[in-house]
């Protein structure tokens, strides 16, 4: 990614560095030296503090006080760990898009998911594009629920989650049937209004890819 001044400099600061550290070019653990990035972007280190600490609160880096910032660690337990609280916060999200949903809410909703399936039917899949469009499904479903911390709480959980798919990138394309079926089945329990049948999909998924990006994370 090439780096280009935008409108909100910390903010394209942040996600320039949020894509190095999701793809792996920045890894656990790296130290990211404010003085070092603010001469290589041209920018100001005020800009660059700014943005490290939107990268905290993606889950991203770790500011440690007199040591600075560094890439967060991405083991077997971290991802655990992220994963399980990105787990209940999905499936309070399907809780209240089941019992909230209106008729008009359907069909973007069903379109969201639409994206997704179709990509991955796609000859060659783009793991980077079947996230984005699955990341697409959550945002039309929060924008129905309308509870804007719960939102807020998905957002800056997506980074840290994109990181894990793209590091686990092969074994997640190696199982796309998983991911097609939980698609496939999820809006079905949503339209129905059964939130705990999409409780428990969410659940089955979300085990199932942490055992993917922890075996690919061991290895």
């Amino acid at each position: 990614m090439d780096f280009q001044v935008p409108n909100t400099l910390a903010e394209q600061i942040a996600n320039y560095l949020a894509e190095r550290i999701m793809t792996g070019q920045i890894r656990p653990g790296d130290r990211i030296h404010e003085a070092t990035t603010a001469t290589e972007l041209k920018v100001s280190r005020a800009s660059v503090k700014e943005a490290l600490y939107t990268l905290e609160r993606w889950h991203l880096v770790e500011i440690t006080p007199r040591k600075g910032a560094s890439a967060t660690k991405l083991d077997e337990a971290h991802a655990a760990e992220l994963y399980d609280v990105y787990m209940h916060l999905l499936m309070m999200l399907a809780v209240r898009v089941s019992e909230r949903w209106q008729e008009k809410d359907k069909q973007p909703m069903l379109d969201a998911v639409g994206k997704v399936t179709e990509q991955m039917k796609q000859p060659s899949a783009d793991i980077a594009a079947i996230v984005e469009t699955s990341f697409e499904v959550m945002e039309v479903c929060c924008d129905v629920v309308g509870n804007p911390y719960l939102t807020e709480a998905l957002s800056n959980f997506k980074p840290a989650v994109s990181r894990a798919y793209y590091l686990s990138a092969e074994r997640y394309q190696q199982d796309l049937a998983q991911t097609s079926e939980f698609f496939t089945e999820l809006p079905l329990a949503v339209m129905a209004r059964d939130s705990a049948t999409a409780q428990l999909l969410i659940r089955k998924f979300a085990e199932h890819q942490k055992k993917l990006i922890q075996q690919a994370l061991a290895s």
